[in-house]
């Protein structure tokens, strides 16, 4: 007799039952299930995450009462004369020009050089574009579209609260 027939064979003829797994099994479907649930909540607090909103410095009693001011001016709709309107514009920024930058003498300035200086302290405003602001004042009859009204009051609205 051989010794090799006593052998076993190398297969089993049972079949290797799939349940239950080897207790690494259970360890990688566990950490599997956790790193579903954190991608999802990570995902679901993304999205529903609302942008927050930069909370404005409170204005110094000079800006809002300027911009008090400026709301109250009534302006030239429809076709109506503005030089009047702009005149005031440019009186309350000198106003409150004369008030913030005393040294520079800045209510003395006219013109294209009046517009740099407030341009210097605000460039976000852009008022250079609005050269209106300057000449109109000394136009008999200077009218302004609807748009370009709402436009100087938004610069000059941005001017009064950004300026340094």
């Amino acid at each position: 007799m051989n010794p090799l027939d006593q052998l076993a064979p190398l297969i089993s003829p049972e079949p290797v039952h799939w349940w239950p797994p080897a207790p690494g099994w259970w360890l990688l479907g566990l950490m599997l299930l956790g790193m579903v649930a954190a991608l999802w909540r990570l995902r679901h607090r993304l999205v529903t995450r609302k942008p927050r909103a930069q909370p404005e410095a409170p204005l110094d009693p000079q800006r809002q009462e300027a911009l008090i001011e400026l709301s109250r001016l009534s302006k030239p709709y429809g076709g109506q004369p503005a030089s009047q309107w702009l005149q005031q514009l440019n009186g309350l920024l000198k106003r409150l020009c004369r008030i913030r930058y005393p040294d520079d003498h800045p209510h003395t300035l006219s013109g294209r050089a009046w517009l740099a200086f407030l341009d210097s302290r605000c460039p976000a405003a852009g008022l250079t574009r609005w050269m209106i602001l300057v000449e109109g004042a000394y136009r008999a009859e200077c009218r302004l579209d609807d748009k370009a009204i709402d436009g100087l009051e938004q610069s000059v609205d941005i001017w009064i609260r950004k300026h340094v």
